[in-house]
């Protein structure tokens, strides 16, 4: 078993950014170094990895069809790069088996990250309950086995999924608490961004309350003010920036109009990115 005493003092600091009185923890999810880069340039505080927009800009489907190992390498470099602390989303844990999913830990803690995501939608409609909380309480075991007080911040789909159209509130809750028990640090309900759900949410459970946040969503201050604790943007960061390589891709090759390339970075700035 590898130890990492160095990243103890990283991962104590990105516990410490879930409990700011007066602001949430905003995380612009990157995909790759200079993402990454950019990111911390901007002013954040610490950096998060988009599953999804690490297997597009590796040629992959979302949803655990990205091999562990690209995975790794990737958000190896992302660690490397930033002097921010770095979560990782790893999905449903890159593999079925015990073996497998505490390989990602130990993979995860090498790369030289101190959070994770993890997802409860490795089955259909979800994870059962007591598999996915014995599976978080893994986690926690090979983490601290490794001395790192990772930051597992639990992934429940029962809004995103639309597997329980009557019952999600009641569902998350009882996952929820689960999770906490066997060993989670922060509850993510991607899929919900009704600001009166979301207080009721975070007044139920004890942990960080973590909100996907986009386009025509609440404020960051205002679901602060509800009790979110911790906000992401997922793979909008990526899809927006492909977005403007396919606007840019169709004027070039449609009519050569050059207007598409105003306002680039230089490539000093971003050989800067990398000193």
């Amino acid at each position: 078993m590898t130890m990492h005493p160095e990243l103890e003092s990283k991962a104590l600091r990105f516990h410490e950014l879930h409990a700011a009185p007066h602001a949430p923890l905003v995380l612009v999810n990157a995909w790759d170094a200079a993402s990454a880069r950019m990111v911390e340039e901007a002013g954040a505080t610490a950096v998060a990895t988009s599953s999804s927009a690490v297997s597009w800009s590796l040629g992959y489907r979302d949803g655990d069809h990205l091999p562990r190992q690209l995975a790794m390498e990737t958000l190896s470099r992302i660690a490397k790069t930033t002097r921010l602390p770095v979560t990782a989303d790893i999905e449903t844990g890159y593999g079925r088996t015990d073996e497998e999913l505490q390989a990602t830990v130990r993979a995860v803690l090498d790369a030289g990250a101190v959070g994770i995501n993890i997802e409860d939608s490795a089955d259909q409609p979800l994870s059962e309950n007591a598999e996915q909380s014995r599976r978080i309480a893994l986690i926690r075991q090979t983490a601290e086995d490794a001395g790192v007080g990772l930051f597992i911040n639990a992934r429940t789909d029962t809004y995103w999924s639309g597997s329980f159209p009557d019952t999600a509130y009641e569902e998350t809750l009882r996952r929820a608490d689960a999770y906490q028990r066997a060993g989670a640090d922060g509850i993510f309900v991607p899929g919900l961004a009704d600001l009166h759900v979301l207080h009721e949410l975070s007044r139920r459970i004890s942990v960080p309350l973590n909100a996907l946040a986009g386009l025509g969503s609440p404020s960051p201050g205002e679901l602060h003010d509800v009790g979110v604790r911790r906000i992401s943007i997922g793979g909008s960061t990526a899809r927006a920036a492909y977005a403007k390589v396919s606007r840019l891709a169709r004027e070039v090759l449609g009519d050569g109009n050059w207007s598409g390339l105003a306002g680039s970075r230089s490539y000093a700035d971003m050989d800067a990115l990398f000193e």
